[in-house]
């Protein structure tokens, strides 16, 4: 488990434990708000199948985030050269890819999702191998859009994956060390 601060209270991670979490994470992407999971008519068997996929792949990781040890999101980290991105992008060494997924919440705190990302890139940059953070949102999540924007990521243009038409983004460590400190 590691701790990233930066925001009130403390962000720490776990690795996902399919049968455990599948629960609480099936909640979590067939909310609405979790329309671009693409896991809207998931069971919870579904989920705790599709999690134990990731938890036995070794070029793909999942996370559990907390705040003040509460569940609060979801972190997918990955090998873009290897899963989501292969073949679709000229992958570089250090590239590391990332999905997140906040916890739907009827309280919501403005600048939260900000500060979750904030703290998955610096959980991500924490490895010293990881020289780029790759995503690859739909292009209609114009929200993400923003968001990855003002943490750093810059756009590389539109890309085909089969399930989605993705916006190809980019952020290194200094575009993030800049973004965050602005």
């Amino acid at each position: 488990m590691s701790t990233t601060a930066g925001a009130p209270g403390a962000f720490t991670f776990r690795p996902v434990d399919p049968a455990r979490d599948a629960g609480l994470l099936h909640g979590w992407v067939t909310h609405p708000k979790a329309v671009f999971w693409m896991m809207q008519d998931a069971t919870p068997e579904d989920v705790e199948r599709a999690y134990g996929e990731i938890t036995a792949d070794e070029h793909h990781h999942a996370l559990l985030g907390l705040h003040d040890g509460k569940p609060v999101f979801l972190m997918e980290r990955y090998d873009p050269a290897r899963r989501e991105l292969a073949g679709l992008y000229a992958a570089q060494p250090g590239d590391v890819g990332m999905h997140f997924l906040v916890a739907p919440t009827d309280t919501p705190v403005h600048g939260f999702t900000r500060a979750v990302i904030t703290a998955v890139l610096r959980h991500l940059f924490e490895d010293a191998a990881t020289r780029r953070v790759v995503v690859e949102p739909d292009v209609r999540n114009t929200a993400v859009h923003a968001l990855n924007e003002a943490v750093g990521f810059v756009p590389a243009g539109e890309i085909q994956k089969p399930e989605k038409r993705a916006l190809l983004s980019f952020c290194t460590r200094e575009q993030f060390e800049k973004a965050v400190a602005a």
